[in-house]
């Protein structure tokens, strides 16, 4: 299965324009957050409504730069994992919206509590996980990155990330998890087993691809993470 992996629009609707030949190869869209340019949360509508015609199934949770509200939108949309543990061809998806709480001028700044709390649906969950807890068919989308990987690092090279996503990422080892936020720290990384993408920001030009397949034992593995950049 082939993942378009796209964060950080930030109201760059051209962008997604661009990306027209990936979107028809891709058999999933996983979005990582940020509609919304910095201070200009009227422009996540229109990011919205042009992603959803680019592809039919897409999986989405919102950036810092988002409204909250605008949650009930992307639901509207039927492309929000948010909260929630979607599945989809023998995949697993969840997701955490907003970033932690840090300068307070963006509108979704969250507690480590809050953003870990979108994935107690992962851990409620009656099935799914095997006798470790490990979720091998999970692919969990979080705007905010993990702490202590190269998709969470300023340049004054300091980990931003989340503890306690980490610590969850570690716990409950999911096949992949693609994140964001950090624009200046599009990378690829490992947590254990557990493939960690940061496509840096689509207005930007950044973008990424994951390639995972299930083998004839019924693991899945992740065959291919790329970077890529527009031209």
């Amino acid at each position: 299965m082939k993942f378009l992996v796209l964060s950080d629009i930030h109201g760059d609707t051209d962008a997604l324009d661009k990306l027209d030949e990936q979107f028809k190869a891709a058999d999933v869209v996983l979005f990582g957050g940020d509609f919304a340019k910095f201070e200009h949360t009227e422009t996540a509508a229109p990011v919205l409504e042009k992603l959803c015609a680019k592809h039919e199934t897409i999986f989405s949770v919102l950036g810092n730069c988002d409204e909250p509200d605008f949650l009930e939108k992307i639901e509207g949309k039927d492309i929000s994992v948010q909260g929630s543990l979607v599945y989809h061809d023998g995949l697993a998806f969840a997701g955490s919206g907003g970033g932690s709480k840090f300068t307070g001028t963006t509108p979704y700044e969250r507690t480590e509590e809050e953003l870990t709390g979108d994935f107690d649906v992962v851990a409620n969950a009656k099935e799914g996980a095997d006798e470790n807890g490990h979720w091998n068919n999970l692919i969990l989308i979080m705007h905010n990155p993990p702490k202590d990987t190269k998709c969470d690092m300023i340049p004054n090279g300091v980990h931003v990330g989340s503890e306690k996503l980490r610590a969850f990422i570690e716990k409950t080892a999911p096949l992949a998890v693609i994140t964001g936020h950090i624009h200046e720290s599009a990378g690829i990384d490992k947590i254990g087993d557990t493939t960690v993408i940061n496509p840096g920001s689509l207005a930007e030009g950044k973008y990424a691809w994951l390639e995972v397949e299930k083998n004839s034992t019924g693991t899945w593995t992740v065959t291919k993470a790329e970077l890529c950049q527009q031209k």
